[in-house]
């Protein structure tokens, strides 16, 4: 069934201060069976990908003239891309999504939700619990079985790791955290300063971003996904990572896409001088490190805008930067957990849920590529550096306060390959999501497959 704009879509591009007369240029194919949930999860996703789709076609239309190009939005293909992680493949291998200690755990009073795929957060996760490396999923699951949930999470966090307690909605609004993000609008933008007016220097054949330099310094997923979605879009990627901590490899096998990889100490006089370097000739730098982990090498909204006038800076975080959650970590399977929709999700055994995708991530990266897009298109108007800023538990609310439906009678079906595409890669043969949205003339695939991190030298192309 094809339509038009929904009151999802609206809400995003209104978030994103577009114009309300090119939500008309939006044409959608519905397919109900896709993303089902109790939480209107397919609907998010078709408007945050519809919004990125029309902030790029926006775009294209400033850069190329003429009218604003239409967007199409397949429920389908949504649906594959928010679920590109697992419809990887590399030559043939089916990826670990989750490690073994990375799920929900019965505890004393209740649940509790543990993310421990980096080793380092496996490492800290253990050490909370009183526990040695060579642990295991019994050894986990008995101790925690002794614990209070609450008690649980406060310990972890202050070892360093991640788990948080299972909340119902209610429980997560009366929280402190929450209060700070009811405050917030679901997406906030604004002027640094009053750097001149954008210029292009050529058209961009479609591809809004050709001739953009972006700095990517971004962990999983929603960040990374962002910038995947830059990349298609015409724009140099330059994603760096820490020598000592790069991306887990399926992680960067499926979310590295049209970009490229290069591993820098910021930690190092030499590796942040030549950070400096690379932002002098930058036009946007993504983060999504932990609020204040980037911070302490100066890199403040403020002192990036003044080393690189005109700059985009776009921001994502977990529990938004401030209130007392505001430098904590987080993963959306943790967000989905503490905010209620774990919860929500529950099976009739009480036994908590989850979304039919990691829909807080790939929605918020869909949102904050179109929030930089949206933000290139006002500096060629209106000049100014520009800030944008994006929290997985503010989409969290977002979708809560959405209708709810019942609880889907079947389990949703597995995306399936029909969008998706094959090519040679460092990896090997790689199978990967193709785009979320297409518009005329726009790209329906990448430049370039994803290479492992450090695969490139940190310089421009």
């Amino acid at each position: 069934m094809d339509s038009h704009a929904s009151p999802g879509l609206a809400s995003a591009w209104a978030a994103l201060s577009g114009d309300p007369a090119l939500l008309a240029r939006v044409t959608r194919h519905e397919d109900s069976a896709v993303l089902a949930a109790r939480l209107p999860v397919r609907e998010l996703a078709a408007a945050c990908a519809g919004a990125c789709g029309l902030a790029a076609a926006e775009l294209v239309s400033v850069r190329d003239g003429g009218a604003v190009p239409g967007v199409r939005i397949d429920d389908r293909a949504v649906a594959a891309a928010f679920a590109s992680e697992r419809l990887l493949r590399v030559d043939g291998r089916v990826p670990e999504s989750f490690a073994p200690l990375s799920r929900f755990w019965r505890t004393a009073d209740g649940w509790v939700r543990t993310h421990a795929n980096y080793p380092h957060h496996r490492e800290r996760l253990l050490t909370a619990l009183g526990l040695g490396e060579g642990a295991g999923p019994e050894e986990v699951a008995a101790v925690l079985r002794r614990r209070a949930a609450r008690e649980t999470e406060e310990a972890v966090y202050a070892a360093g790791g991640l788990a948080v307690a299972l909340r119902a909605p209610g429980e997560w609004r009366a929280g402190p955290q929450a209060k700070v993000l009811e405050a917030l609008p679901l997406l906030s933008a604004g002027r640094i300063d009053d750097a001149p007016v954008r210029v292009f220097a050529a058209p961009g054949d479609g591809l809004p971003l050709a001739g953009i330099r972006v700095l990517d310094l971004t962990r999983v997923l929603a960040g990374p996904v962002a910038t995947r979605t830059l990349a298609l879009l015409g724009a140099d990627v330059l994603r760096i990572d820490p020598p000592g901590m790069p991306e887990l490899a399926d992680q960067q096998a499926d979310t590295g896409l049209g970009k490229r990889g290069a591993l820098l100490d910021l930690a190092d006089c030499a590796g942040l001088r030549r950070f400096e370097e690379l932002l002098a000739d930058a036009d946007v730098v993504v983060t999504g490190y932990r609020p204040g982990a980037l911070e302490r090498f100066g890199l403040t909204p403020d002192g990036l805008a003044a080393r690189r006038p005109g700059l985009v800076l776009a921001q994502v975080s977990a529990w938004g930067r401030s209130g007392p959650w505001g430098q904590r970590r987080g993963f959306d399977s943790l967000v989905q957990a503490a905010t209620g929709i774990a919860a929500v999700e529950a099976n009739c055994e009480g036994r908590p849920g989850a979304l039919p995708a990691q829909a807080l991530d790939h929605g918020t990266g869909y949102l904050l590529a179109a929030a930089v897009l949206r933000a290139l298109t006002e500096q060629t108007r209106t000049g100014g550096s520009r800030l944008v800023r994006l929290a997985l538990a503010r989409t969290a609310a977002w979708l809560l306060a959405c209708p709810r439906g019942p609880l889907p009678s079947a389990v949703p079906p597995a995306p399936t390959e029909e969008h998706t595409a094959e090519r040679h890669s460092a990896w090997g043969r790689l199978r990967y999501a193709l785009p979320a949205f297409a518009y005329q003339g726009g790209p329906a695939d990448w430049a370039r497959a994803s290479a492992p991190s450090g695969a490139d030298g940190p310089e421009w192309g």
